[in-house]
């Protein structure tokens, strides 16, 4: 017998660190490789971790809650001499080499087996695990049984309130406000935003800026074709994807607000690579626009609905999350007028795009006007940017805001 070691894997170019969120198999459980072993978080994604042998956990090595360097160990296997001599089968053919009593026994094990996405989404939908067939790994449950189940409780109640049983749906329906105090459970994803936050107040020092924009005939403009967009793409025209676009081209003109600190070095990213928030319910995404500068604002439009989707439907991966350069943040959303974003780490600057609103406005030829105003507010990393370049940044963009209008913009 050997014993073969598990080690934090690399779930993303810029990954160097990740946390047990939750373990999935215990000392003297028997797995299959590409079993699921664990469940990882790291500042991008969370994801669950396949064995890469076949064999008996020896060692949990990393606790629950404990965050270890790529590369680190996790556990421990005890596997056949013969298997670290085998090239990897696929899944299925493994499977087939199971004697039929231990892969009845390795199922009911695998079934329990739920992952904090499971757990969350039965929670929050209500839902009997016990009663769900799940398609994963040995009847394992999976995200996506989950979400089939939600879709098609969706539609029952959809077709229950057509038919007038709007009774029966809203008694279903959880009180909003508890008579006692509640213990909530930190997640996974909740964790590794704490961490990510304070490491960026901890090891930035943030210095903050402003400038208002007049964006009235950006306005004019999207409320002018937003009704013709919509019928044709079948999604919604923001303002967002213009905001994104005007960044990414200003960027272009001002490359040193696309870097990265690295101790003794500063790292200019060739790619502008603009990460976005997308918030659910309890979490907070943010999801990246790759080689934005190329790309039309219709494109952008479609990439942003594309991945908020993804977001809200629990479907996004590793992929949409890497690679961010810079982030423009729509806090406008809520009704914001002025914030402070926290930076992104490691970016050297994230941008916070208010609430368009209209005010009275004294203009050049000392007439007052109602124009359509927002606030823009950059937080920066003072180790990577100075005062004089961003202000500069600033300041062109908001000209090429300003600037934006039916004659002078294409959205593709």
């Amino acid at each position: 017998m050997l014993i073969e070691e598990m080690k934090m894997p690399q779930l993303g170019e810029s990954v160097t660190e990740g946390t047990i969120s939750k373990w999935l198999v215990s000392v003297g459980d028997k797995v299959n490789k590409y079993d699921p072993i664990a469940e990882i978080m790291t500042d991008k994604v969370s994801a669950e971790v396949p064995s890469s042998y076949a064999g008996v956990i020896k060692e949990i090595v990393a606790k629950e809650g404990e965050t270890l360097q790529v590369g680190e160990v996790i556990c421990k296997i005890e596997i056949e001499k013969t298997e670290s001599l085998q090239t990897a089968v696929e899944p299925k053919q493994a499977e087939t080499n199971v004697p039929e009593m231990q892969h009845t026994e390795d199922s009911k094990k695998m079934k329990k087996r739920y992952s904090p996405v499971v757990l969350r989404l039965a929670q929050e939908h209500n839902i009997d695990l016990e009663k769900v067939n799940g398609t994963g790994a040995f009847g394992r449950i999976t995200r996506k049984d989950l979400l089939k189940l939600i879709n098609n409780q969706e539609k029952q109640r959809n077709m229950g309130k057509q038919a007038g049983d709007e009774q029966t749906a809203s008694s279903s329906q959880a009180p909003l406000w508890a008579n006692t105090d509640i213990e909530i459970p930190v997640s996974g994803v909740r964790r590794a935003i704490a961490n990510n936050m304070v490491r960026s107040k901890q090891e930035i020092p943030h210095a903050w800026m402003m400038v208002e924009v007049d964006v009235t005939g950006l306005v004019e403009f999207r409320n002018a074709i937003k009704d013709e967009f919509q019928a044709n793409e079948g999604f919604s025209l923001t303002y967002f994807p213009f905001f994104v676009k005007s960044v990414a081209e200003t960027i272009k003109e001002f490359p040193q607000m696309n870097s990265t600190w690295a101790g003794d070095k500063i790292i200019q990213k060739k790619d502008i690579n603009i990460s976005i928030a997308v918030a659910t319910d309890d979490a907070l995404y943010v999801p990246v626009l790759k080689q934005v500068d190329e790309k039309s604002i219709k494109g952008i439009a479609r990439e942003i609905n594309e991945l908020a989707n993804k977001v809200r439907k629990g479907t996004i991966e590793a992929k949409d999350l890497e690679g961010g350069t810079f982030t423009v943040n729509n806090t406008g959303t809520f009704g914001s007028i002025q914030s402070m974003g926290i930076i992104n780490y490691p970016q050297a600057a994230i941008l916070q795009v208010e609430t368009i609103v209209k005010r009275l406005v004294v203009m050049k030829n000392g007439m007052i006007a109602a124009r359509d105003m927002v606030n823009l507010c950059l937080s920066l990393d003072h180790r990577v940017l100075d005062g004089l370049v961003c202000g500069k940044f600033m300041q062109r963009l908001k000209q090429r805001l300003e600037s934006i209008s039916k004659e002078t913009t294409s959205i593709y």
